[in-house]
C-alpha cells in the first residue's frame, strides 16, 4: 500500500481484520438507519390511529388484523394500538442502543487505522 510521501505501510493481518471488521460495521450502521427510519414511520403511524380512534364516535370500529379487517370494540383497539406503540417504541430504543455502540466501534477502528495508514485509507462516505 503507498502512501502519499511515497513509503510504504505493511499492512498486517490484525490490519486487514480491523479494515473487514469496519466495513461489516459500516454495512450494519447502514441496515440500522433503515430499520430505525421504519420504525419511526410506524410510531407515527401508530400515534395517527390513536388519534382517529379518539376523534370517532363508533362503538364498533375496522381494525386490520393480518391482511383482513375486522369490526373491533373501539376499547378493544385502543389497547391494542396501545401495546403495539409499547412494542414500536421498545423496538426503537434498542435499535438506537446499537446504534450508538456501532458508531462508538467504528469511531476506534478510525483512530487506529489512520494513526497507522495516515492519507492511504479513506474511511469516510462520500
Amino acid at each position: 500500500m503507498q502512501q502519499g510521501g511515497g513509503s510504504e505501510t505493511e499492512v498486517t493481518w490484525e490490519d486487514q481484520q480491523n479494515i473487514n471488521k469496519f466495513g461489516r460495521l459500516n454495512n450494519r450502521l447502514h441496515e440500522l438507519n433503515d430499520e430505525i427510519k421504519l420504525a419511526k414511520e410506524a410510531n407515527d403511524n401508530l400515534e395517527d390511529a390513536s388519534n382517529e380512534l379518539i376523534l370517532t364516535d363508533e362503538e364498533v370500529v375496522r381494525f386490520q388484523i393480518g391482511e383482513v379487517f375486522a369490526h373491533v370494540p373501539k376499547d378493544e383497539v385502543e389497547s391494542r394500538i396501545e401495546q403495539m406503540q409499547e412494542a414500536t417504541s421498545q423496538k426503537l430504543e434498542k435499535l438506537e442502543e446499537e446504534k450508538q455502540s456501532v458508531v462508538a466501534q467504528m469511531s476506534e477502528l478510525k483512530k487506529i487505522l489512520y494513526g497507522k495508514f495516515k492519507d492511504s485509507i479513506n474511511l469516510e462516505e462520500d
